[in-house]
């Protein structure tokens, strides 16, 4: 069964090279955060470490993002800076988090900003934050790294394909599941795109993937044909798959987020776009 490629229609994009404006294209599109057009997700540690220090971004991000962990983790430096503010800047922060509040897409952010106005933006309440987000990205590059030697002993032919596909199973439902989705999508990437990981086992890994939630499910089989690492191997093969496996809707709405990136990827490179 071939791909229905005219099921996506075209898409009009923002002119803006601001994240911010990016940032709301992707909420709108009911799409995790990445971290410019066209580049990989926004992952935890990209708060944490002051990547992103766009405090327009950063605002929209803690109400849009669909990883509550990195929603959380844009509240960090929005709370530092309302706790050194003056009384007139502190009362338009105090308006922010009151938004965040009533208008985050993930409850545990609603919670934290009701907790940070409560708290009156205390370090000690920041800090207690700080330590919880902390504690799950450590594990996280810590299981990624475990991960990566599995990925090596495949290389190496010292495990089967098989026993490589139960450790991905269980580093899915770990990273994936409960610590930090960006990580988690960086490794599938780059899976799917090294040259040195079996075109069997990718299969393998697509067909995992194809089995999972459906937003999980979009945001990978979209980075993957949008990838320019990826096999034409693959990509054929993915495109099957999905045929057999998803419905006309389901297959319509990763095609368009496929055009999007794609675009979005396209502005990436022009001159003056955020890169």
């Amino acid at each position: 069964m071939e791909i229905p490629y005219d099921l996506a229609p075209p898409v009009a994009l923002s002119p803006s090279s601001d994240l911010a404006q990016h940032f709301v294209e992707c909420g709108a599109l009911n799409t995790n955060l990445s971290l410019a057009p066209g580049k990989r997700l926004v992952i935890t540690d990209d708060l944490l470490n002051g990547t992103i220090g766009d405090m327009a971004a950063l605002s929209v991000a803690t109400i849009v993002s669909r990883d509550g962990q990195v929603a959380r983790a844009a509240m960090i430096p929005l709370s530092v800076a309302a706790g050194g503010a003056d009384r007139q800047d502190r009362a338009r922060f105090e308006r922010l988090f009151q938004l965040i509040e009533e208008s985050a897409f993930d409850p545990a952010v609603r919670e934290t900003a009701d907790a940070m106005i409560v708290s009156r933006f205390r370090d000690t309440q920041i800090r207690e934050l700080v330590e919880e987000l902390g504690g799950a990205v450590g594990p996280a590059r810590a299981r990624y790294r475990a991960f990566l030697d599995i990925i090596r002993m495949l290389v190496d032919k010292r495990i089967s394909g098989a026993a490589f596909l139960d450790e991905f199973v269980e580093f899915t439902r770990i990273v994936a599941g409960k610590l930090d989705f960006g990580i988690y999508s960086m490794c599938v990437d780059r899976l799917f795109g090294s040259e040195n990981i079996p075109l069997p086992v990718k299969t393998f890994l697509l067909k995992e993937v194809l089995r999972f939630p459906p937003l999980i499910r979009k945001e990978l089989l979209t980075n993957l044909l949008s990838s320019a690492s990826a096999p034409e191997e693959l990509l054929r093969f993915a495109r099957g798959e999905m045929a057999d496996a998803l419905t006309r809707d389901q297959i319509k709405e990763i095609f368009l987020f496929t055009t999007l990136k794609l675009a979005w990827q396209a502005q990436a490179v022009l001159p003056g776009r955020l890169v």
